[in-house]
Formats: C-alpha cells, sequence, structure tokens
C-alpha cells in the first residue's frame, strides 16, 4: 500500500488525507525525508524568500488562544500598547530592508481591529509604498472584506490569517473564535485579489495525524505561503509547560507538509531559534523555501545574517 501511494505521489497524483495518513504511518523519516527533498526539487525554484513582521498592537486581546502570551486570561510579561506610530512603522520597514527582506508584515493583537484602526493602517501601507520597494502584507484578524478591500487598495498584497492547527484540535486550543471565521476571512481576502499566508504551529499536543490535516485543510484552501511555527512554550500560558517536540518530528512535520502542498511555499516562522544547525539544514532540503526572519510577535526570533549564511550554504538564492 505504501509503495503504491509513494509511485501515485511521484507521478503528480495529489494524495488524499487517508493517503498521507497511511503512507507516514508505514514509513520512517528517511523515507519521507527523500520523497520530500524529490517533490521540492520538482516542484519549487532555488529562490528563497524572506519576511520581517513588526508587532503594530500588542497585548489587550480578548482571545484566549491558549498558545498566546498577548490575551488578557494569561498572565504573562507580554508588552501592552496601541498601534504604533508612522515613523516606528517605517524605522523598521528600512531596518528589514537593509538586510534583504523582501516582504515586510504589520501585524496586531485582538480578534479584529477597529474601522478606525482600518484607516490609520492604511496610512501607514501607503506611506511604506512610497517610501521603499518591500511587498507590504497585514495580519489584522478576523477583517471582514470592506476593510480587505480597502487594505488591498492601500497597497496590501498578502494577508496572514493562520488556521493554527487541524479543524479536529482546534477547539482544545481556542473558544472565542472557531476555525470557521478564519476560512471566511481568507476567503475573503483572496476575493479582494490577495494572496493569502496561512500555517500554524506544531507542537501543541496534537497527533501527526492531525498535522497531516492541517496541511490537507491549507491545501483544499490553496494556500500558496504557508507559515510553520514551532511552539515556543510561554510562561503563564496554559502551555507552559508542554514538552517540547523533537527535531526529528518536526523534520516528519515539514516533509508532510510537503507532500500535500507541493507548489506553496513553506516558510520556517517561530520557534526554529532552538533548533540545531543540523537540523536547519535537514529542513531547507526537506521543503522549506522561505523564511520569517528577526524576531517575532512577543519571542526573540533569529540572527538575519546568520540566517542568510545558512540559506545560500545550501544552495538557495536570495528574492
Amino acid at each position: 500500500m505504501t509503495s503504491q501511494i509513494r509511485e501515485k505521489i511521484c507521478q503528480g497524483h495529489r494524495p488524499s488525507y487517508e493517503e498521507i495518513r497511511c503512507w507516514a504511518m508505514g514509513s520512517d523519516t528517511n523515507e519521507l525525508y527523500e520523497l520530500a527533498q524529490m517533490i521540492t526539487r520538482r516542484h519549487k525554484t532555488k529562490h528563497f524568500e524572506l519576511c520581517s513582521i513588526v508587532n503594530a498592537k500588542s497585548g489587550h486581546c480578548t482571545e484566549d488562544c491558549r498558545w498566546c502570551a498577548q490575551s488578557r486570561y494569561h498572565k504573562t510579561e507580554c508588552s501592552e500598547y496601541d498601534l504604533i506610530e508612522e515613523s516606528d512603522v517605517l524605522g523598521y520597514a528600512i531596518k528589514a530592508s537593509t538586510h534583504g527582506v523582501r516582504r515586510f508584515a504589520l501585524v496586531t493583537s485582538g480578534r479584529r481591529v477597529s474601522k478606525a484602526e482600518i484607516k490609520t493602517i492604511c496610512s501607514h501601507v501607503r506611506m511604506l509604498r512610497d517610501s521603499t520597494t518591500l511587498d507590504i502584507c497585514a495580519s489584522l484578524g478576523l477583517v471582514d472584506e470592506e476593510d480587505l478591500q480597502q487594505l488591498h487598495d492601500a497597497g496590501v498584497t498578502r494577508y496572514h490569517c493562520n488556521l493554527e492547527t487541524s479543524a479536529s484540535h482546534y477547539p482544545k486550543l481556542c473558544s472565542t473564535h472557531s476555525q470557521e471565521e478564519k476560512t471566511k476571512t481568507i476567503k475573503a481576502a483572496q476575493r479582494v485579489g490577495m494572496e493569502v499566508c496561512s500555517g500554524g504551529i506544531i507542537g501543541m499536543g496534537e497527533t501527526e495525524s492531525q498535522r497531516i490535516e492541517l496541511a490537507c485543510q491549507l491545501n483544499s484552501l490553496k494556500i500558496h505561503s504557508i507559515p510553520i511555527n514551532i511552539l515556543i512554550p510561554i510562561q503563564g500560558t496554559p502551555l507552559a509547560h508542554i514538552k517540547p517536540i523533537s527535531e526529528e518530528e518536526i523534520i516528519r512535520a515539514i516533509c508532510l507538509f510537503r507532500l500535500v502542498n507541493p507548489d506553496a511555499d513553506l516558510r520556517i516562522a517561530g520557534g526554529r531559534a532552538r533548533l540545531s544547525e543540523k537540523c536547519l539544514e535537514r529542513l531547507l532540503h526537506a521543503g522549506i523555501n522561505a523564511a520569517i526572519v528577526g524576531d517575532m510577535l512577543t519571542t526573540i526570533g533569529s540572527d538575519i545574517d546568520n540566517d542568510k549564511e545558512i540559506i545560500k550554504k545550501e544552495g538557495y538564492e536570495l528574492q
């Protein structure tokens, strides 16, 4: 059975959830790794995209996401502030640009931003379009189609809205908004002409089958950019004491996301700072062809210049 599924994948067949789950159960990591390498070489170029984010509004969040330091339900040392000023946004953007970053994202905490905040953010975006050559992304929560159209008109080319985890695991991690609401936002962004960036966090107690489930959900939504975060347990959150997943589990997860999404950009994101250089090299071979670099929202990220050295060493060309 597993050899038949492997042959189908090699011939370009898009496997179902059940096929991938069955094949993964009967395959060791080296088998998954070799097949993911082949799929990556066949479907992706050697171009590697870097993006960077700014935490444009922090804390005060009404949602109860169990992994997040910004939720008002959790007692963390997260910074709390309203929308940052235009001059600060430009400063962060220029810094990212000088490091060779192509995309720059404004990210805000909370269920969604207000109409007044949308107006301010659109102003920030127009300023960035006039002052830099960066492609602009936004991650502003469950925004409606009218506001997404305004953002797109201002110059936002890609909207970010993570599914976070599989549909079957999501209710264990968040109760204040549903994955269906996230999907509605994603489809609205696609309708107004934006690309969509959507992925999730691995290591939140989900099974490997549930990671495959998430990969299949993203494929069904035709997501082109898939950020994959590795949980960093944060003191004060309900997941603070969860056992970190192993590097082998992380490699297997990346392989499975590549098998299910051969044409997508797999973007390594938060949590990779704890990984060994050998693991990072294997991830680059297994399917990672993009990255969020620099600091994340509430955690320390990575050294951009060091990231670039590893990426180039593995044969990629920075866009």
